[in-house]
């Protein structure tokens, strides 16, 4: 029998190691959580310390074996569920002999869950509630799912004595297959777009197909930010005989680590959209996928397989949490950021996590620092950003790029070099040396800025759970990068992790800020100004192309706030916050006035 979730919201992936443990912190309550398997290093430093930690026989895996990346992953893939399931048969036994454990067990469920009714009459018995308990346990409970994600853009091709290796060993197929050669049953997440070399690997891996029953050993999830890309990667993977059992829907701009902003999409229209065409998606794929399981020789599915839309970004009170389950018809919530601050959660050192519990609205911003040229959420202050300033101060520039996981620019090798690396912006540096009297100081500065923001990322993204665990960090000293999400300046200490899952739902609020805006309002905001900024700031030539896309993005402003103002009308929840009447009435004023160039 599959049992139901215990909770209705999810802790999406942060960063490369903010969630790389979460499941052994966090599952045997029920919750389900992500864990980033792109950087095998931190993965197998992980595998090592937890090993020695609980006396677990799993040993070393030298960069000498072959195809270590995979079976690094593979490892710790397993070694986690063997450390989760352990702890959840423990935490089975506590909650059946121990009614207190029982009581704040049940505090942390939600009020409409049958499972916490069930719980709760079982506490009002009398006699037998012992082996009542067990029973009931046993039959309904089950851990969170230890979930991976894979950022399907960093692939870097691999090289061995000069000599590139065969795809399969490119970062994010090996990733891939360390994932599918574990014993886990539980979902991959792919972000951060599509990889069709990426997605055809998928299909050498038995786990990804529907058995005789139906039943997905290894689910694929994937991270959308519009129903038209998940439509087009749905039917890619269905063509191939593969399930897309979950679209998580996240907010293009009110979110953490790398922001890929839509066209003015927001995020209740494209929500809206998904539960409307959500019967699409499901019935193109299901025929899709039948007619090439059949040319395939595998089992076919009669009935429709379960497809699930979550939603993540931006969101921070009860009243958000349970409106988007209602309004949406979504099936989870996920909720990033404010984890960062539940020491009992999430892998971060303490001067990091005091960072974030002090920063205001005003610290959080959408930086350049990714290599990956995208835009990358962060806070001012981190140690990483400090120890930058202080190189630059004695004019030195980029990283030793230890790891080389974002050494994608084939400009100046065909291995590969990162853009935050010191090879990399000592040539950019030199080039715009050599052009430094044919253009005017201020922009001088700011192609020195452009090329010099970048920061290492694949060691300042590992560096808080390492400091955190005591392991040991080598090489130059990078200090830690963090990626919240703006939501988080509404969030201002430390929270156990009972206190957080009870404000998620409702029975505490661990909120102090008193004038948090709505995280549709929070979100319209950001898009609005990354429309300006992006007129502002374009120095290119303008071309009809560009004009229709800014008119293009406007519009679809003016669409959403039209969507919100109609809600207005018909929901209760929007009625009770009076604020955000006039928020939509002032934003649609500054969207109207915005100036779209001519050419």
């Amino acid at each position: 029998m599959i049992k139901k979730p215990l909770h209705n919201f999810h802790i999406p992936v942060m960063g490369l190691a903010y969630t790389i443990d979460s499941p052994v912190r966090v599952a045997q309550y029920g919750i389900s959580s992500v864990v980033s398997i792109i950087d095998d290093e931190i993965i197998e430093k992980m595998k090592n310390f937890y090993s020695t930690k609980f006396n677990l026989n799993y040993a070393s895996i030298s960069t000498r074996v072959e195809d270590y990346r995979a079976k690094r992953i593979t490892a710790y893939l397993d070694m986690l569920d063997d450390i989760v399931n352990e702890k959840f048969e423990a935490f089975k036994e506590e909650i059946s002999k121990n009614k207190t454990a029982l009581m704040n067990f049940v505090e942390m469920l939600p009020n409409t869950s049958e499972l916490t009714a069930g719980l709760q009459n079982l506490l009002n018995q009398k006699e037998g509630i012992a082996s009542s308990i067990k029973s009931f346990v046993e039959k309904h409970l089950s851990p969170g799912s230890i979930d991976v994600n894979i950022m399907t853009k960093v692939d870097k091709d691999n090289f061995k004595n000069h000599h590139q290796l065969p795809t399969m060993y490119n970062d994010a197929h090996a990733s891939l297959r360390g994932f599918a050669k574990s014993r886990l049953s539980s979902s991959m997440v792919l972000s951060a777009g599509m990889n069709p070399r990426l997605y055809s690997y998928i299909e050498e891996f038995d786990d990804f197909y529907p058995d005789e029953n139906g039943n997905i050993k290894k689910k694929i999830i994937l991270k959308v930010s519009d129903f038209r890309s998940a439509m087009v990667q749905g039917n890619f993977l269905a063509k191939k005989g593969l399930w897309v059992s979950e679209y998580r829907i996240e907010s293009g701009l009110n979110c953490g680590g790398h922001a890929f902003a839509t066209e003015g999409l927001l995020l209740g229209p494209i929500l809206e959209e998904f539960k409307q065409k959500k019967h699409e998606l499901v019935e193109s794929a299901h025929v899709m996928m039948n007619k090439i399981l059949e040319q395939k020789g595998r089992c076919t599915v009669n009935e429709l397989l379960e497809m699930k839309i979550t939603v993540q970004g931006g969101v921070g009170t009860a009243e958000e949490h349970e409106f988007l389950l209602k309004t949406y018809d979504v099936d989870s919530i996920g909720w990033g950021s404010p984890f960062l601050l539940v020491p009992e959660a999430t892998s971060m050192d303490n001067e990091t996590r005091q960072l974030l519990t002090q920063a205001k609205e005003n610290d959080f911003y959408i930086s350049n620092l990714s290599p990956l040229g995208v835009p990358f959420n962060t806070v001012k202050g981190s140690s990483n950003e400090v120890l930058r300033h202080e190189k630059q101060a004695r004019h030195r520039y980029g990283s030793s790029c230890p790891k080389k996981l974002l050494a994608l620019s084939k400009e100046y090798s065909p291995e590969g070099t990162c853009t935050a690396s010191k090879k990399y912006q000592d040539l950019k540096l030199h080039e715009l040396e050599s052009e430094r009297q044919e253009i005017s100081p201020e922009i001088y500065q700011k192609k020195k800025e452009n090329i010099t923001e970048k920061a290492c990322l694949c060691v300042g993204l590992v560096n808080a759970a390492y400091i955190e665990n005591g392991i040991e960090i080598k090489g130059e000293k990078q200090g830690v990068v963090v990626c919240p999400g703006p939501n988080l300046a509404y969030f201002d200490k430390e929270i156990s992790l009972s206190e957080m899952v009870k404000h998620i739902y409702g029975k505490t609020n661990v909120i102090s800020h008193k004038a948090r805006p709505n995280m549709f309002i929070n979100e319209m905001k950001m898009y609005i100004d990354h429309l300006k900024n992006d007129i502002n700031n374009f120095t290119g030539s303008i071309t009809a192309g560009q004009i229709k896309k800014w008119k293009n993005f406007k519009e679809n402003l003016l669409s959403g706030i039209n969507y919100y103002e109609n809600l207005l009308v018909i929901s209760d929840y929007f009625k009770a916050d009076l604020n955000i009447r006039c928020h939509l009435q002032h934003y649609k004023l500054i969207v109207s006035q915005i100036i779209i160039p001519e050419n």
